[in-house]
């Protein structure tokens, strides 16, 4: 069996293409699909099929499937222009005759109101509609998501957010791989929908207390409204579209969509979640 990864020297696709590796899957059954081949050199010297393509190419995207039988589709980083980049990476898939195709979705994608969630859902009805059985990986938020802001939060002493007295049930990125590797190794898996989520679920308050505890030094949360959120993070320097998207994920953390104790995540990669102090921790 052949396998494809999309974004294959991206943060994600790096970390399922070494979970495969763990798990026994011969690097010349692994086609890692890129932009640049340049980045992906270290990939080639370890033997694994490098093809270049990226998603507004549907002919290089053909090209760079043939032969294979399941895709990870990684969910493209340019925010408003998914959907097409994803149609194209499904199209391509269906003229090269793969047999399976996994997607990072977002956690509830169905159902969630956060800004994320249309090109998501427009994806999986694609997928759905494709002659290609598909399996939805629902990712939930990733812990290192706070990260960029870890440094000014110990300093400053106040985490800012939007997400109210809202819990989030994030995971590592590294947990999120590792589930994705269990599934592309797995049998049976089209039609799955898989509900990813952390064991912990935490509040802003939470996290800020934790931040504390590991820092040494006072940290709070203070609560803004969603509007008042992308506005400051706008001042920070973010683009519209990331300060956007970023509040009404927090929006979206106080109504509890990205919340959930469904196991999926758990019962695939055999453990619990990474503790978010473990992540802080190496950060700081």
């Amino acid at each position: 069996m052949t396998t494809a990864i999309t974004g294959a020297t991206g943060n994600l696709g790096g970390l399922v293409i070494a979970s495969l590796l763990r798990r026994g899957v011969a690097p010349a059954d692994i086609v890692a699909v890129v932009r640049n081949a340049d980045k992906a050199a270290p990939l080639a010297e370890r033997g694994l099929v490098v093809r270049v393509a990226d998603y507004s190419d549907t002919a290089a995207l053909t090209s760079a499937f043939a032969g294979v039988d399941t895709v990870l589709l990684i969910s493209g980083s340019e925010v408003g222009q998914r959907i097409a980049q994803h149609n194209n990476v499904i199209e391509a898939a269906e003229a090269a005759g793969v047999g399976l195709i996994a997607y990072t979705s977002l956690l509830a994608a169905d159902t969630s109101g956060v800004s994320l969630a249309p090109e998501h859902r427009a994806t999986e009805q694609r997928l759905t509609a494709s002659s290609i059985p598909a399996v939805f990986l629902r990712n939930g938020w990733y812990w290192e998501n706070y990260l960029g802001s870890l440094a000014q939060t110990v300093d400053g002493g106040v985490l800012l957010g939007a997400a109210g007295s809202g819990t989030i049930a994030a995971a590592s990125r590294a947990d999120y791989a590792e589930a994705a590797a269990a599934v592309l190794t797995s049998s049976n898996q089209g039609g799955k929908i898989y509900e990813l989520g952390g064991d912990e679920h935490l509040s802003y308050a939470d996290l800020a207390a934790i931040i504390a505890d590991l820092s040494g030094k006072p940290v709070v949360y203070k609560d803004l409204g969603e509007a008042e959120y992308a506005t400051v993070l706008q001042g920070a320097g973010l683009p519209d579209v990331v300060a956007t998207m970023l509040a009404s994920a927090d929006a979206g953390i106080s109504r509890g969509e990205l919340d959930t104790d469904s196991g999926d995540l758990q019962a695939l990669i055999g453990r619990a979640s990474t503790p978010v102090a473990e992540i802080f921790r190496a950060a700081l």
